[in-house]
């Protein structure tokens, strides 16, 4: 899709605001010609594309306060932006706004093996900081499949997940401090090395707060030992309901396990024809189960599990015998989603969550929804914690396609919160989930998460047309009912 052409009354305002931004970074760390912009234009939600007015990159703090102190001055909207791995439309520009991108915020500014944290600039990648301090045995838990690229800022605007979070938590429960940047320049820190601090928990509020209440620009996190022991298990099923009964099985006789993840026969078959990881080919639905810890307490689960496995209708059973084997296990799952991109032209990766013992049911009824609408699904997800990735593959250059695909996500995004479930477990609501909040909130409900945002930004500048289907001036919602006062949003841009 072609972009319009901007007119003049923009072009004046572009000029204007890249020569301010100039005199706070200055060189080459402010771009607005429009082709240049190009590579902004989305993240990891292609369906979206909309070219930036401008984009900065600042380098150290006091830049990122004189942008934010400048943007709030004007009246400039402001969208944070790190590596740009969002799945749902998290760092989607505004043409009328700044991009604020935090690229150049990619350095590890300490490694403190005594108080077993890290502190990091929110640019350096999430596996960056297991490639920091692994040589001294530590490592940091939460995982997600885009770890070689997402960056441990956006991991927490998102309160990112992972393989290994079903054992050791989430973002927020690996994260101990936090600096970041108000929208009127004011630097403040939550948290520090100590575990845990007085007052109010705004560490756990900036943690999934997608960018809309602060710019982070310093994380501190904490770090483990690895495992003495660490080993997998593949399991194959008949069906995906058997091996969505194994994990209920599983977690239901007290273990928990590194980390349970779930493949069905299409992700499976386009993982093994990527990576060959040993995959076994003959079956509907498969687990890979991690147990670590020290080697007896690992081989006694490995049994129990292979039991619980045979009686739920497992076909194969195979525990890796070598580091080397274990990770080739992961690679298959950790590259399901590039793998599935060879099979299909284009895919929307979902994203949802359920409680574990509805999974069999969940998966049967994503199936019927998939002949409903004619298109194939992959099933990839961290079963253990019952966060669901279904990965709806069509082709954008077959009219209607897309749009098909987003009304058959919707439609799992329903079930999940119908089943007691919630809309997102790690990808964030962004704007591709935007419009389905109230399926899961009311709109007192709304309207409470709003006053929040009203607190750290009155104004409603930082990454607005995210989050809140209906965004209400934060004067509106001093009142009991709050019909009146609503800021229109823009139509969405589509590619």
């Amino acid at each position: 899709m072609k972009m319009p052409e901007p007119d003049a009354t923009v072009l004046a305002r572009r000029r204007e605001i890249a020569r301010a931004l100039n005199a706070i970074v200055p060189g080459e760390g402010v771009i607005a010609d429009r082709d240049e912009l190009a590579v902004y234009e989305s993240d990891g939600l292609t369906a979206y594309r909309q070219r930036p007015m401008v984009a900065v990159l600042p380098e150290t703090v006091e830049q990122v306060s004189r942008i934010l102190a400048y943007c709030n001055a004007e009246g400039i909207k402001v969208v944070p932006r790190g590596a740009g791995t969002s799945l749902s439309g998290g760092a989607l520009p505004l043409a009328d706004g700044v991009l604020l991108c935090m690229a150049r915020f990619n350095r590890i500014l300490d490694i403190d093996f005594a108080n077993r944290c890290v502190v990091a600039q929110p640019g350096v990648t999430n596996l960056g900081i297991t490639k920091a301090v692994e040589s001294e045995g530590f490592y940091y838990a939460p995982d997600p499949s885009s770890q070689i690229a997402c960056t441990i800022g956006g991991n927490v605007a998102e309160n990112s997940g992972g393989v290994h979070c079903l054992k050791y938590g989430l973002t927020t429960n690996n994260l101990l401090g936090l600096e970041m940047v108000l929208i009127d320049g004011t630097v403040v820190r939550l948290g520090g090395r100590h575990l845990d601090a007085g007052g109010y928990d705004l560490l756990g509020l900036m943690t999934g707060s997608e960018g809309l209440l602060g710019v982070i620009t310093e994380v501190t996190v904490r770090i483990l030992q690895a495992p003495e022991t660490a080993r997998a298990l593949l399991l194959g099923f008949p069906t995906n309901e058997a091996g969505g009964n194994c994990v209920a099985a599983i977690i239901g006789a007290g273990i928990i396990p590194g980390g349970m993840e779930m493949m069905d026969r299409a992700a499976i078959h386009a993982a093994e024809d990527f990576v060959q990881a040993g995959y076994p080919l003959d079956v509907e639905s498969l687990l890979i189960v991690e147990l670590d810890g020290p080697e007896a307490e690992v081989d006694d689960l490995i049994a129990r599990i292979s039991a619980i496995a045979a009686n739920c209708g497992a076909v194969t059973s195979r525990a890796s015998e070598s580091e080397e084997e274990r990770l080739k296990f992961w690679a298959g799952r950790k590259a399901a989603f590039p793998a599935v991109g060879r099979i299909s032209p284009d895919y929307y990766c979902m994203d949802g969550t359920i409680p574990r013992h509805r999974l069999p049911e969940v998966l049967k009824r994503m199936a019927e929804m998939s002949a409903r609408y004619g298109l194939r699904v992959a099933n990839v997800f961290h079963a253990g914690d019952g966060n669901l990735h279904p990965l709806i593959l069509y082709d954008a250059n077959n009219p209607g396609e897309l749009e098909n695909a987003e009304a058959f996500g919707a439609e799992i995004l329903r079930l999940c919160v119908e089943v007691g479930g919630v809309l997102t477990g790690e990808h964030g609501v962004g704007v591709e989930k935007r419009d389905l909040m109230g399926t899961m909130f009311s709109e007192a409900d709304l309207a409470q998460q709003q006053r929040v945002k009203c607190a750290f930004d009155p104004d409603s500048l930082l990454n607005p047309g995210k989050m809140f289907p209906v965004l209400h001036r934060c004067a509106e919602l001093g009142r009991m009912h709050i019909s009146r006062g609503q800021i229109p949003f823009p139509d969405l841009p589509r590619f």
